[in-house]
């Protein structure tokens, strides 16, 4: 059901709405050749509400936010009104749209790592929005810098001002980036994205955080996101776009239990989701015994230790503790924990990218160190790296921008066989069908992609060998609800086919429960629970596993209440 100008729009109050949408249309010239962004679009949002605008990648979610802040490049055409408290945005003057931005509305963005500029440390940053609105002295901007961060949840506020952005973990960044967007008391916060790149329990506190200031700043929130577990943990009111035209908008509970169009059916359906939330008890029970590795296992850890460096000489970091664990034949096996937990490394230990401080890494029956210490003295790694691929979080940026579609694709064949230039196009043209694209994408970039096109090259490359083992790092995360299930789907059916065991590494819970045969859980370098993923994931056994599963959201509002609530009582967090 697309929503007519003559259909009323959301209405929370009988005040005027804080920021009005009306009959928004954005348009950019390229080569010539009009493409619309944006068709007609219109809602209202009030005072101390959150509003989210929801669709796949392409929708026009960014860019209608972009209008309203006036970013928009010098190609874009817009036509409409947007007001914020009855002040027109669109062709306002330049310098009431520098006041406006930071001034009275404030942006969280979804990746503060590249937000942030790395050579000032948190605190400059966060007194330069403050200093660029207001007119306060240097000492009363640091005394606020303090207060902000202290206020978003950031334990030793003194020392995070001094810390540069490289020293903080994601959490602490994107609090400080929401530090930074309400430090001049805006009454409008435009949240872009603000939790994708972010694990599931520090995403749990970031939403608290956003809800708590809602109510206690009575802040409009215009939240950016096609994670509908999201939508429905904070939302008050969702509008849908596809195609740049609004299909539906309507109350949060309404939305879920009753979508009317298509479409958003199709994006409630396309959600993984999480069985019913059981908790463990609140000591560990005494886990269940692990079944013992096959004997052509395709990967084998024994008690494998992973330091990295310290900053003083002689110090060193514990990543990775004593962990063992196994991968048979055809087997799924997910890594799942937060941020910090050892994932990634243990990834990259399997892959000999990083050395084993202690203990023994196998993979195809080649002692991963033993090959990585011989690596100049012979072929060791290379053939070891062979029987290996790997699908990165962000496609990207793992393929070569001036490359080919097929040339990335073909460049392990040319590596590690003798195949000629026509048997390596053909093995392209099979591994492009494999992964469901078309053969005619072959001569084409990376930028001519979409996310999702972008990630089945990767996956095509990655299994352009037969590998025995496929190391997916997070594969799902960046893309959208709709695009990730399918992407899902086709990792499932290639495993099926090609037969390599996969070491997925996530922390989407979800994801994992759909793709998963066993469950590891990594928990400050150790694995604390492992099983059969219907096992750990529905009857978990230890408190940190309880943990994660509360604070993953799920597409449900009354379920998603339920969550918060026993996430709040597992980590002792007080109601927001």
């Amino acid at each position: 059901m697309t929503v007519s100008p003559s259909e009323p729009r959301l209405a929370t109050a009988t005040r005027s709405p804080l920021l009005a949408v009306a009959g928004l249309a954005v348009s950019f010239e390229v080569d010539g050749e009009t493409h619309t962004a944006v068709r007609d679009a219109s809602f209202d949002l009030h005072g101390g509400r959150v509003l989210a605008l929801v669709g796949e990648s392409g929708s026009g979610k960014s860019v209608t936010a972009m209008a309203t802040l006036g970013l928009l490049p010098a190609t874009a055409r817009v036509s409409g009104s947007i007001t914020l408290a009855g002040t027109q945005l669109i062709g306002a003057e330049p310098r009431l749209l520098r006041d406006v931005r930071g001034g009275r509305i404030g942006t969280i963005f979804q990746e503060p790592m590249t937000a942030l500029n790395p050579v000032f440390t948190i605190g400059d940053q966060v007194a330069e929005a403050i200093r660029a609105h207001r007119t306060v002295t240097r000492g009363a901007a640091a005394a606020r810098v303090l207060e902000l961060l202290a206020t978003v949840g950031l334990d030793d506020p003194t020392r995070v001002a001094r810390s540069y952005p490289h020293e903080l973990s994601g959490g602490q960044l994107q609090r400080a980036m929401i530090a930074m967007a309400i430090s001049c008391d805006p009454v409008l916060l435009i949240a872009d994205e603000p939790t994708t790149a972010l694990d599931v329990t520090v995403q749990a506190g970031i939403l608290d955080l956003l809800r708590d200031l809602r109510s206690r700043l009575d802040m409009a929130v215009l939240l950016i996101t096609h994670d509908m577990g999201v939508v429905a943990d904070v939302a008050d009111e969702v509008v849908v776009l596809r195609d740049g035209q609004i299909v539906e908008q309507a109350a949060a509970a309404q939305l879920f239990s009753a979508p009317q169009h298509e479409y958003t059916q199709a994006l409630l359906r396309a959600v993984p989701r999480l069985p019913e939330l059981r908790l463990a008890e609140p000591e560990p029970t005494t886990p269940e015994p692990v079944a013992p590795p096959a004997p052509d296992s395709t990967v084998l850890l024994r008690n494998v230790v992973v330091e990295y460096p310290g900053r003083r000489r002689g110090q060193s970091v514990r990543a990775v503790d004593d962990v063992s664990l196994h991968i048979n034949p055809g087997e799924v096996v997910a890594l799942v924990g937060e941020s910090g937990s050892g994932k990634s490394t243990l990834g990259r230990a399997l892959a000999g990218l990083v050395p084993v401080a202690a203990g023994t890494v196998t993979v195809a029956g080649i002692d991963v160190g033993r090959a990585a210490r011989r690596a100049f003295h012979g072929r060791d790694l290379r053939d070891f790296r062979s029987r290996l691929g790997i699908v990165f979080q962000d496609p990207a940026s793992s393929l070569n921008p001036r490359r080919t579609i097929g040339a990335s694709i073909a460049e392990p064949l040319a590596l590690h066989t003798d195949l000629r230039p026509d048997a390596q196009r053909r093995r392209v043209d099979e591994l492009l069908e494999a992964v469901e694209l078309p053969t005619r994408l072959r001569d084409r970039h990376p930028h001519e992609m979409s996310g999702g096109q972008r990630q089945r090259v990767a996956i095509a490359r990655a299994i352009a060998l037969d590998p025995a083992l496929l190391i997916a790092d997070e594969p799902t995360s960046a893309l959208d609800v709709s695009v990730q299930a399918r992407i899902l789907e086709l990792l499932r059916s290639v495993q099926l086919r090609f037969g390599f065991s996969c070491l997925f590494i996530s922390h989407d819970l979800a994801v994992v429960e759909q793709l998963a045969d066993r469950v590891a859980v990594l928990h400050r370098g150790r694995v604390v629970e492992e099983g059969p993923a219907a096992t750990v994931l529905r009857a978990p056994r230890h408190p940190y596993t309880s943990r994660l599963l509360a604070a993953a959201p799920v597409a449900d509002p009354t379920q998603q209440a339920l969550r918060r609530e026993a996430w709040r009582q597992l980590t002792g967090s007080s109601p927001r």
